[in-house]
């Protein structure tokens, strides 16, 4: 069947066309934050928000009040949590991973590489998205929060200070 009733059609319209403005009001009003690069959390909380949308559009058991206020919850919980882990010491470790070294002055770690379940492939092929073309070229590569790989060329990484919160570094060796 291709539809029960015409009024359900209408619905549909209207109630998506107002539960869409709502979204995009919620996510203006939330800030940049909302839709940064995802890191796992990030990522739960965009995919409850798409999910929450389609409930409103396709369920007509459920208000479009109702699944406004449940839009407005999601991105004020994402919001908190955000500025939560901002301030609150330990809390970013808790709702969101820490980087972690993977290779570090061309040399791979091997258990790092494991329990972040990343190929030496992956790491190589991110080496040479950045034009290197050696290993030893390389002063670090890091699995961000977001799932990227950031790629340190030896000759850009003077005191190494964005690398303090990285997990798995070898400690400062007087450079």
């Amino acid at each position: 069947m291709w539809f029960d009733t015409v009024d359900e059609l209408f619905r549909i319209v209207a109630v998506g066309a107002a539960a869409y403005v709502v979204l995009v009001v919620v996510l203006r009003v939330s800030g940049k934050r909302t839709l940064a690069k995802l890191n796992a959390f990030d990522f739960v909380v965009t995919v409850a928000l798409g999910s929450t949308l389609a409930t409103i559009l396709l369920s007509s058991e459920v208000s479009f009040v109702e699944g406004a206020v449940a839009l407005v919850l999601l991105a004020a919980l994402q919001f908190i949590a955000a500025l939560v882990s901002s301030r609150v010491p330990g809390a970013r470790d808790v709702l969101t991973s820490v980087p972690t070294m993977l290779l570090e002055d061309g040399e791979l770690h091997e258990a790092a590489l494991r329990s972040q379940r990343v190929s030496p492939a992956e790491v190589r092929q991110a080496v040479r998205s950045t034009g290197l073309g050696d290993l030893a070229d390389v002063a670090a590569v890091v699995l961000e929060t977001d799932g990227s790989l950031s790629v340190i060329p030896a000759s850009s990484r003077g005191g190494g200070t964005s690398l303090s919160d990285v997990r798995g570094r070898a400690k400062d060796k007087g450079s």
